[in-house]
């Protein structure tokens, strides 16, 4: 990979270079809040911004559904619902499709996504150029990664309000996904120097790292979580805070993202993404005891493809070899119908059905084209042995210069097979000295490549 210069972004409100997307593995998207979404996969669309999916009772059937449990979202929700039922304004409407939106972050579940929708859709079927709904619809559109969707509502917002800072979240999101990194920059800069802020500095801390200044990203990452102080959604601060404690896992300090996701509890009980990473963080020191725990109260709360892959890792390293192919099991048959990405990423890591894992990464390519996608196609190929196409994606993967160890290691190993060693060797032993527990598998078949490398070059 050829040397360039980090890409600096200054921490000045009127210039900030901002982004956002979960930072653990690229398997996920993020809201226009800093948060993670956990939506299907789906084919690209032509750009259809406005309409309801459901005719109007379906769609006031769901608006006006009870959420069930008993959390503050679930209370939030009833109390507008019930101002709805009285007023039926514009305004409720949107309040509520923030809340189900809210539901389905603290959950994890994209089902909560459509109730959402539906209020967007009340309201955009009596005024089809409603600012707020469009943005109500443009944040559904990102989570459900209708991203090419996304970037036509958020045209449509911005011809008539172009500062407006939802759209220029929303805009900013799909960019991002879409691989269009430049782009986003540019408008999550002029997102920034209006309206620095949580989501600002949320994605300026993953965009840092993303650009390979994982020291800015935890600076970002720290203002985050200064600016994230509304007690009524204590959400988007605990994930900043996770999102810090990553930025640590991925440099190798696991007892200092440990701390950090121990934080992220304290204020956020049993939240599904801190228990994930205190459950990699003890998988990683060795406790994998520990980490079985963790990962099965997140996956109580998330059965997200992710999750399922890690408690698949914690099992098998606590030697419940049958626990763990029913997790992987299980997280491989969801990501076939909602996350194609991590599950071809679970595909080609545990070097399992390659057919399989290369069909799910091309179609997303289509959908989500990226770094992580073109790692995950990328080791898919190298698995089933076209180290062509592979050793050109695992470059093209390294070209924002992420330090991610996993990255890392897929474009060395591609370069070993494919006859450049010295360079290939190089990135494997980097990948193992930034963060040796950086996965289950990968980072063991790393030193064993490493040591075989080495002792084949000691022979005489």
């Amino acid at each position: 990979m050829s040397s360039s210069p980090k890409r600096r972004f200054s921490l000045l409100p009127v210039s900030l270079v901002v982004a956002c997307a979960a930072i653990a593995s690229g398997s996920s998207a993020c809201n226009s809040r800093g948060a993670p979404t956990g939506s299907a996969s789906s084919a690209a669309s032509a750009p259809a911004p406005v309409g309801s999916t459901f005719g109007g009772d379906s769609n006031e059937a769901l608006a006006m559904a009870d959420p069930g449990g008993s959390e503050n979202v679930d209370v939030t929700i009833r109390t507008i619902q019930e101002a709805v039922k009285k007023l039926d304004r514009t305004q409720e409407r949107i309040f509520l499709g923030r809340a189900w939106i809210r539901k389905a972050r603290e959950t994890a579940d994209p089902g909560y996504y459509l109730h959402a929708k539906a209020c967007a859709d009340i309201v955009l079927e009596r005024s089809p150029e409603d600012p707020l709904a469009l943005g109500l619809l443009g944040s559904v559109q990102v989570n459900e990664h209708q991203f090419r969707d996304a970037l036509a509502t958020a045209d449509i917002i911005a011809a008539r309000e172009p500062d407006d800072i939802g759209m220029l979240g929303i805009r900013s999101d799909a960019l991002l996904e879409l691989g269009e990194y430049e782009d986003a920059v540019t408008v999550t800069d002029r997102m920034a120097s209006l309206k620095p802020s949580l989501p600002s500095y949320a994605r300026a801390a993953y965009l840092s790292w993303l650009h390979g200044d994982d020291d800015k990203a935890r600076e970002n990452a720290r203002m985050a979580i200064q600016a994230g102080n509304d007690p009524t959604d204590p959400e988007p601060r605990c994930f900043a805070l996770v999102q810090a404690a990553t930025i640590f896992w991925q440099r190798g300090d696991y007892g200092g993202a440990d701390t950090g996701y121990q934080k992220a509890l304290s204020e956020c009980p049993e939240y599904h993404h801190a228990l994930a990473g205190r459950g990699r963080a003890a998988l990683a020191l060795g406790d994998a005891k520990a980490a079985v725990g963790f990962l099965e109260r997140a996956t109580e709360k998330s059965r997200s493809v992710e999750m399922l892959w890690r408690l698949g890792d914690a099992k098998k390293a606590a030697g419940d070899d049958v626990g763990a192919e029913r997790a992987y099991a299980d997280a491989i048959e969801r990501g076939k119908l909602e996350d194609h990405r991590t599950a071809a990423q679970l595909l080609g890591v545990k070097n399992r059905d390659v057919d399989v894992a290369v069909d799910l990464a091309r179609k997303e390519m289509k959908v989500r084209p990226g770094i992580y996608t073109e790692d995950a196609l990328a080791w898919a190929l190298y698995r089933k042995g076209d180290l062509a196409e592979a050793k050109k994606l695992s470059q093209h993967a390294l070209r924002l210069h992420t330090p991610d160890a996993s990255l890392e290691y897929h474009a060395g190993a591609i370069l070993m097979a494919s006859g450049d060693k010295d360079a290939g060797l190089k990135l494997v032993e980097s990948a193992l000295k930034r963060n040796p527990k950086f996965d289950l598998t990968g980072a063991e078949e790393a030193r064993k490549l490493v040591a075989s490398t080495l002792t084949a070059d000691a022979k005489p």
